[in-house]
């Protein structure tokens, strides 16, 4: 959630749009009040200010030159649709100074693609937010070929400023960093279902009661230098190792078919896909996320 006095999000196409499509409704979206009082009340409530002064702050408006007026950083949270958020970014273009950073949420449209040909390419940058991210601070911030330098700098600070954890991309690749690594997991994940190696609710497991656990605290190259004498020893002990296994990988799955209906049933029996036991589970992942962040943080205060 990146709101407050200088900063706009843009959550839908306004001048697509009326009032009563973007102003929320009980059916569609969340309290945002009564979440943010309750996150106040748990002590997970980010910023210098209460919940109601953070309230006090957000608004809705209808008209895009109005919505972004004084803001030096807006980000853009539309669905991921590339010709939707290029028609946004084409307005804004047409309005916004040389000082304001253009920002944009998306998990896998690169740069290129999105800012290429506007007038402020050099203010357009992608700042990936990881889901939920009031509870998950990672930010894969994501420069166009032609960003300035001093634009990824700006949405670097702002990003660590509001209790973020940024990282810089050197440069635009397909998926970024995140989502390649998640892609990885999960294709590995599929195949070793599909080939009858293990059920889906244990290979769930490895990854929750297994290598989730270290990668909660550390990422995977800090482990390979914790569980040998450092980066080198590991590579020496395990090279061969790594590249035997890593041979026998099979081709990237098509996500269809008899395993699509295999994985779905098993998951499907532990959590029905049904609106009430999908919304419980979110809130449980949420609950353990939150309190995953109130220890980090300890932990590392301490």
């Amino acid at each position: 959630m990146y709101a407050g006095l200088e900063y706009a999000v843009l959550p839908l196409l306004l001048s697509d749009r009326t009032s009563a499509d973007i102003l929320p409704t009980p059916k569609k979206y969340f309290d945002l009040s009564k979440q943010m009082k309750e996150l106040e009340e748990s002590g997970f409530l980010k910023g210098a200010l209460s919940a109601e002064k953070q309230l006090a702050l957000i608004s809705g408006c209808t008209d895009l030159k109005a919505a972004v007026e004084g803001a030096t950083f807006i980000q853009e949270c539309t669905p991921e649709n590339l010709e939707l958020k290029k028609k946004i970014f084409s307005q804004l273009d047409l309005i916004v100074d040389n000082n304001v950073i253009l920002s944009s949420s998306t998990s896998c449209l690169l740069p290129t693609k999105l800012f290429t040909g506007l007038k402020h390419v050099k203010q357009c940058v992608v700042s990936h937010p990881v889901n939920p991210p009031y509870f998950v601070p990672l930010v894969e911030i994501v420069p166009h070929p032609e960003t300035d330098p001093s634009t990824t700098e700006r949405t670097y600070a702002l990003m660590k400023k509001i209790g973020q954890s940024p990282v810089k991309l050197n440069k635009e690749i397909e998926g970024f960093v995140l989502n390649r690594l998640q892609y990885a997991v999960i294709s590995e994940a599929w195949r070793l279902v599909a080939e009858g190696v293990v059920s889906p609710t244990d290979l769930d497991l490895v990854m929750s009661d297994g290598l989730g656990m270290r990668y909660a605290f550390i990422g995977p190259l800090e482990t390979m230098h914790l569980n040998a004498e450092g980066i080198s020893n590991y590579c020496d002990r395990y090279r061969e190792g790594m590249r035997l296994v890593l041979n026998t990988f099979g081709p990237v799955p098509e996500f269809s078919g008899e395993v699509e209906q295999k994985i779905n049933q098993a998951i499907s029996e532990k959590i029905p896909v049904a609106p009430k036991q999908l919304d419980a589970r979110r809130e449980w992942r949420d609950e353990c996320l939150a309190r995953l962040a109130k220890l980090k943080k300890q932990m590392e205060s301490d």
